[in-house]
């Protein structure tokens, strides 16, 4: 396939990055009559890419009737173009697919002004679910990341304006901005009873999405690479990593992909053509007829060394395609459930220069599951620890002795994962919890008084943000790495 900046088939999990030129990994655009690459496949048709136009519903002249009725009859003035573009993103709502959209051509343009270099913004993905702009995942080292945003995070409003409700690109819009700016987003989080805002100064978004360390395990040196999307340029810089790794004798390795959302069908098939063995498909597309066709490698034999997967819950789409083509493989995939998206977008031109974006195919395991709202469960579950699940809190009158509640709890959750010991974690306000707070102040430079006020509230919050993106305590990386030698 000639795969060119404006013509490429897409699998995305969501919706665009905050910054909008995010969407470089979620929109591309697509030739209609394209199918997603594949090798030794059954040939099958494509949905609405025949050359026969079907003929037009009887009813259709009620859309002209409503056209004309507006037009002629409506108080205010109102262009064609908008009841054109409404009527289009009418019929797209109406098909309760969070994954297909319609990008107008203004918002074509700012995308193509941005894609071929880093871009700013908070740096997330996003999605909509159930009216409301929901976090897929962060972005790593983006301002998103630092500021504590996990996957599943609602954000209801954007500097006190709602976005419940809203069309994902104008909420998008409201969020991306210039760097150096502070955006204020209120945010609502699973098993956090009330909503609290998250403060995020806009930055240059990182561009990199393939990372690579070694680590030693029992004298063993074993390769590690992180996968943060998949984009362009992805299978391309993976393979140069592994390259280096094998270069190094690496006799193991372990495969990241916690926190990805997704991205380039043809990517994640690239990077799995490196694993999967001939004698099975690592892929399967299912079309709107229910005819499937299968994606094969060339690959002769695995790898010489053991692999695992890491998954987690902000893992989907291309990820979980991914992960569960490994594990059904053979190799072991460690974590949380993935989150469960299980469709392919395909991305096609208007001829203005807009973009009508619509879920065409299923994809499916290499066994035939389908794991769309399932997702892909680990062969070792292991949580983290509770502190990574902390939030942050916010402060307007101390937190002090014999206080009690959610706040309290969440403090004392991050004071244990932090080393110090405040006796409890179940949201009393101990004599205990209490000498912790003064045993961190006194450590950091604060005022020692055992309350916790904002400027306490916040130092803990860093600390704990902190100690999580450095990687302290991960049990699912520990595990990873263990099992291979198990």
């Amino acid at each position: 396939m000639n795969l060119r900046k404006q013509h490429i088939i897409i699998i995305l999990f969501a919706a665009l990055l905050l910054g909008f030129a995010g969407a470089y990994f979620g929109v591309k655009l697509a030739q209609p009559n394209t199918m997603p690459e594949q090798s030794q496949q059954t040939k099958v048709d494509i949905p609405g890419t025949s050359q026969e136009t079907s003929a037009p519903p009887e009813n259709i002249e009620k859309v002209s009737q409503a056209f004309n009725l507006i037009k002629e009859n409506y108080l205010n003035d109102v262009k064609d173009k908008q009841l054109i573009e409404g009527a289009i993103q009418g019929m797209l709502t109406t098909l309760e697919d969070p994954y297909s959209s319609y990008m107008d051509v203004e918002t074509m343009e700012r995308f193509n002004e941005t894609i071929e270099s880093s871009f700013e913004g908070i740096g997330a993905e996003v999605s909509t679910v159930n009216g409301k702009v929901t976090i897929v995942a962060p972005i790593k080292d983006s301002p998103a990341e630092e500021a504590g945003l996990r996957p599943n995070d609602k954000i209801l409003s954007v500097d006190d304006e709602s976005v419940v409700g809203m069309d994902l690109y104008e909420a998008v819009e409201k969020i991306r901005g210039e760097k150096g700016s502070e955006v204020v987003l209120e945010i609502q989080r699973t098993g956090v009873s009330d909503p609290f805002d998250v403060k995020i100064v806009r930055d240059d978004i990182p561009v990199e999405t393939v990372y690579s360390e070694v680590k030693t395990v029992d004298g063993k040196k074993t390769g590690v690479i992180e996968i943060t999307t998949f984009s362009e340029n992805t299978a391309k810089d993976f393979s140069k990593e592994l390259k280096k790794l094998e270069g190094k004798n690496i006799e193991g390795l372990v495969i990241d992909v916690r926190g990805n959302p997704g991205g380039l069908l043809t990517a994640v098939e690239d990077i799995l053509k490196y694993f999967i063995p001939k004698n099975m498909p690592y892929l399967q597309i299912e079309n709107q007829k229910g005819e499937k066709s299968k994606s094969f490698s060339e690959l002769e034999e695995k790898k010489p060394y053991p692999i695992s997967v890491i998954i987690d819950e902000g893992s989907a789409s291309a990820s979980e395609i991914l992960a569960v083509a490994m594990k059904e493989a053979g190799y072991d995939v460690v974590g949380t459930k993935s989150y469960g998206k299980g469709t392919v977008q395909q991305a096609v031109p208007m001829g203005d220069g807009s973009t009508i974006k619509l879920t065409f195919f299923k994809w499916l395991s290499p066994d035939g599951t389908w794991i769309h709202e399932k997702g892909v469960k680990p062969t070792e579950k292991v949580e983290q620890p509770d502190y990574y699940f902390t939030n942050p809190v916010q402060v307007e009158d101390s937190i002090a002795y014999n206080h009690t509640g959610d706040k309290v709890k969440n403090v004392q959750v991050m004071l244990k994962g932090l080393d110090y010991k405040p006796g409890r974690t179940d949201g009393y306000f101990s004599r205990k919890t209490e000498k912790a707070v003064q045993a961190f102040q006194a450590n950091n430079d604060l005022e020692v008084t055992g309350e916790i006020n904002e400027k306490t509230a916040g130092q803990i919050q860093a600390k704990i943000v902190e100690k999580v993106r450095n990687g302290d305590d991960d049990r699912q990386k520990e595990k990873a790495l263990n099992v291979l030698y198990e």
